[in-house]
């Protein structure tokens, strides 16, 4: 099965974009075509159970992404992944060595085991209720009030809201043998990936991910961590451009060091 996505631009770097787990490809939209328009061959993706890409198989979403840049005849690239994206972008470059050429993690969740503080254990018991009960309104809701930052306005949240709203459509419909398998990916894997990184953390997010953040740039041999003063959880949503301007400058850094 190949993924729902959208490509844009030409250049010799091909950038995959990786959603968060709230969101789908549309989160991107204030990223996207510039990205492309600076010189890069862009590629956003609906991982399955997001957006237009259904559940209808058992899967693993960093072979799901290998197959797309096969399809898209893409050796290597530069993964950028939010929250969930970023777990998926560095199971890529653990499964797929050699592939990666960089990798940019926004308020990243990561592939290894993490203790929820008791915080998000109460979001996640809050949402398991709701899911149960049916009331995806309500469960929808909580996700957008937690996960959207100071920074998001009016139009930022209506969007998370519709993005979440149909990935839990999508997800609540596909039979459970149908889930993401376990990528086995362990800290020793991660110490082992040595490509340049940017490791992002907002300090309006979650405590777990800024925990998590600080953790995946100490594993991370060749990574450099920033945190974003003004950010929540979704940056791109929350600034725009600023994000733009932090995956731009990144992107060209990465660039001279593979002309270097």
């Amino acid at each position: 099965m190949t993924l729902s996505h959208d490509t844009a631009g030409t250049g010799p770097q091909t950038v995959v974009l990786l959603h968060s787990g709230v969101c789908d490809r549309r989160m991107w939209d204030g990223q996207f075509q510039a990205l492309a328009d600076a010189g890069h061959r862009i590629v956003r993706c609906d991982l399955r159970g997001f957006g237009e890409t259904p559940v209808d198989a058992a899967h693993l979403h960093a072979d799901d992404v290998r197959d797309l840049l096969d399809d898209l005849g893409a050796e290597r690239a530069v993964l950028v992944g939010s929250s969930f994206g970023g777990e998926v972008a560095l199971e890529f470059a653990v499964r797929h060595p050699g592939r990666t050429t960089a990798l940019a993690l926004l308020c990243a969740a990561a592939p290894v085991e993490h203790e929820a503080g008791p915080g998000l254990r109460a979001f996640l018991d809050r949402e398991d209720h709701l899911l149960e009960a049916g009331d995806l309104d309500a469960a929808t809701a909580l996700n957008v009030d937690l996960w959207c930052g100071p920074e998001a306005g009016p139009g930022a949240r209506a969007l998370v809201h519709a993005m979440q709203r149909r990935a839990f459509e999508l997800q609540l419909a596909a039979p459970e043998e149908f889930d993401a398998r376990p990528s086995g990916v362990t800290e020793d894997d991660l110490r082992g990936v040595a490509v340049p990184a940017l490791v992002v953390t907002g300090a309006h997010d979650v405590p777990d991910f800024r925990v998590i953040g600080e953790r995946t740039a100490a594993l991370l041999p060749a990574a450099r961590h920033v945190e974003l003063a003004w950010a929540g959880h979704l940056p791109s949503l929350e600034r725009p451009e600023e994000t733009l301007r932090l995956l731009e400058d990144f992107l060209a850094e990465v660039a001279g060091t593979e002309a270097s």
